[in-house]
């Protein structure tokens, strides 16, 4: 039996700590390369490049986000903080021995392919620059980090991204205006409400805002026992009555109406906005059309006196360190199997490049595990030709059910999650009988 491939992970967040934990269960070595001078990624508060801000909570139950071998305290909170969550990833590298593959402060700046199937690492380190040659790549780095800011010129208005909000300080006895309708809008608009002088929430189109309890429960549970049974179409109309029914359309809080159906875009979570729409500590608006001086003015001709702008407008998805010719029209639209694997390119995978109608840790643990899997010599792929089909395929159905909004990242937890469990097995008796693409580096197993 020939040695295991070594894998650079790229990134030591929850999508780095999920591989690293896969690897080391399949028995594959792997070093870690983490900008940061601390595990967890984006849930460390205060560290360079976090968006974590101090009223920061999960959005999706700890039942649904939790790692399937590290799961959270049974007395936590359903949602617990960025503390606790940024503590439990700490945990989760302790228990598993993960830290000993990671290298902190290792800013990656080039990832080359050598011939002969190999990869260049090249990061810079507190003590100067590094060089690794290993057999794969895992892409880790999540896609938060590089905020999203529209060309509008704001005359004198002080502007931020979320990216940048720490916490109701910064908005105290401001006139505040927050763009978006996100999660992360939400809660600043929530605590905007109860720290600035005026708080104004900008949408440029309509979403559906889901409480974080449904009928005594987690609201994503709900909707998971529905997944288990029926297809997404109808859990829409399922889900979409019963949040009606619950709450009211959105209409009814001066939201405007959404263009598309529940179950088409990410959920925006949130039991504080519509109290405080409802008490009016929150002023809606449409969207921006311009700034003059310290006036903003919006679509339907109103204009507001505001200090401030929060641009809660999401974030570019961007993998510096790979060749461009690598990503084809970006790393947005990257058509990979599974949203894995690289279909043209052996031994380049991605963990975590994604947007999941639910949480995202059970789809890293599941990708990884597909990851380990190939580079272990235990799972093979379907021949390029049916990659490319089923890309395609699954492609066509994501632009049919959540329209141009990055129908290449989208999916939808429950089914992804099924699929994953499904295509392990799948893979598993292609290598078993020597059929579909093992990975070259992979050990020959006897």
């Amino acid at each position: 039996m020939s040695a295991p491939p070594v894998v650079a992970v790229i990134g030591a967040g929850a999508a780095g700590l999920a591989t690293l934990k896969a690897l080391a269960d399949a028995r594959v070595p792997a070093v870690c390369f983490e900008a940061g001078d601390s595990v967890g990624g984006l849930w460390v508060f205060g560290t360079a490049g976090s968006p974590a801000y101090r009223t920061l909570h999960l959005n999706t139950s700890k039942a649904r986000t939790q790692f399937a071998d590290h799961p959270m305290p049974a007395h936590w909170p359903d949602y617990p903080d960025h503390t606790r969550v940024a503590g439990w990833l700490g945990d989760y590298a302790d228990r598993f021995g993960l830290r000993e593959s990671i290298r902190l402060r290792h800013v990656v700046d080039r990832v080359v392919p050598e011939t002969g199937g190999r990869w260049q690492v090249h990061a810079d380190t507190p003590d100067g620059p590094v060089r690794v040659t290993v057999d794969a790549v895992v892409v880790a780095n999540g896609h938060n980090r590089v905020p999203k800011t529209p060309e509008l010129p704001t005359g004198t208005v002080r502007q931020m991204h979320s990216h940048a909000y720490r916490g109701p300080e910064q908005l105290a006895g401001r006139r505040v205006l927050v763009v978006g309708g996100g999660n992360s809008a939400m809660d600043i608009a929530v605590d905007a409400s109860y720290a600035a002088a005026r708080t104004l929430l900008s949408l440029r189109r309509g979403v559906w805002v889901v409480p974080k309890y449904l009928l005594g429960r987690p609201s994503d549970t709900l909707n998971g026992a529905l997944a288990r049974r029926l297809p997404w179409r109808l859990r829409q109309r399922i889900s979409q009555r019963m949040l009606t029914a619950a709450v009211g359309p959105p209409q009814r809080y001066g939201l405007p109406a959404p263009g598309h159906g529940f179950l088409q875009d990410h959920p925006t979570l949130s039991d504080g906005l519509l109290s405080r729409l409802t008490h009016g500590e929150i002023e809606v608006r449409p969207g921006v059309t311009g700034f003059d001086g310290d006036t903003v003015t919006f679509t339907d001709g109103r204009s507001d006196d505001i200090d401030l702008v929060i641009w809660c407008t999401g974030y570019r998805v961007e993998v510096p360190f790979l060749d461009p010719a690598l990503l084809g029209d970006g790393a947005d639209t990257l058509p990979l199997y599974r949203h894995v694997f690289h279909p043209d390119v052996p031994g380049l995978t991605f963990v975590g490049l994604m947007q999941s109608t639910g949480a995202a840790f059970p789809l890293l643990e599941a990708q990884a595990r597909l990851v380990a899997a190939h580079l272990a010599g235990t799972y093979a792929l379907p021949d390029p030709t049916r990659q490319h089909a089923d890309i395609r395929a699954e492609l066509r159905a994501a632009v049919d059910r959540w329209g141009e909004r990055r129908p290449a990242m989208r999916v939808d937890f429950d089914a992804y999650l099924g699929l994953l469990g499904r295509e392990l097995t799948a893979g598993a008796r292609r290598a078993a009988r020597g059929e579909g693409v093992r990975f070259a580096g992979a050990p020959v197993r006897p």
